[in-house]
């Protein structure tokens, strides 16, 4: 004859689905919202770095077109406002791929922080080889034409190399549309390099910001995890 459980004993846990009452799926559904969070945490923001370099790119390479328009060529205080643009969003970088990766350890913290930097030591050599081109006696066309050029395969670049660092695959798109943006750019003429710039370029980056924020909903969808979780077990 077997005996009733004594009072206070704990439940069976195949009964209640796991230790503390907890089902399986949804321990497994905390632990990757769990993983999603720190994630978050120590990845540089995808859509605030597209964001940046969208209004940088948009704001400045309008300003370059319109003063433009006239004489083929930009007044001089339009590259200021440019090349403040382009600082800002560089110094954003910066800021924000050191910051977001200044809490890990080891190789995180410094491929953030060297990541970071690479950004100002790229467009550091890329304003002296424009300086030495025009000391050189290039004409202004090919050093405007250079310049554009030159941004875009910094930028390309760097987003590539972004994207193999952190594991997003957003990034890397955005580089290569940035390499391909450098050649429209190239033989679009005067002005239109600069309208294809703000355009094609900035545009660019803009639209992968709303990419970039599908992306995390869906990531973080309770539909798509459920899915998921489906997929994973027919598999």
């Amino acid at each position: 004859m077997t005996s009733d459980p004594t009072p206070g004993t704990p439940a069976d846990p195949g009964r209640t689905g796991g230790p503390g009452g907890l089902d399986p799926a949804e321990t497994l559904r905390m632990i990757r919202e769990q993983q999603e969070r720190a994630r978050d945490a120590t990845e540089p923001d995808g859509r605030l770095l597209f964001g940046a370099w969208g209004l940088a790119w948009l704001a400045g390479y309008l300003v370059m077109w319109q003063t433009a328009r006239d004489t083929g060529l930009p007044a001089r205080w339009a590259g200021w406002v440019f090349a403040g643009c382009i600082l800002g969003a560089m110094a954003f970088t910066i800021v924000h791929s050191i910051t977001r990766t200044a809490g890990t350890r080891g190789v995180g913290a410094r491929t953030g922080a060297l990541y970071g930097w690479t950004w100002f030591l790229a467009f550091l050599t890329y304003g002296v080889v424009l300086g030495a081109m025009a000391d050189a006696g290039a004409p202004p066309e090919v050093v405007a034409i250079a310049a554009n050029g030159f941004a875009c395969v910094v930028v390309g670049i760097m987003y590539i190399a972004g994207g193999l660092l952190f594991g997003e695959l957003r990034m890397p798109a955005v580089g290569a549309w940035m390499l391909v943006t450098a050649v429209l750019a190239a033989f679009a003429g005067m002005p239109g390099t600069y309208l294809v710039m703000a355009l094609a370029g900035g545009g660019g980056f803009l639209v992968m910001v709303a990419v970039e924020q599908v992306y995390r909903v869906r990531r973080r969808s309770p539909v798509a995890a459920r899915r998921a979780e489906g997929g994973g077990q027919s598999a």
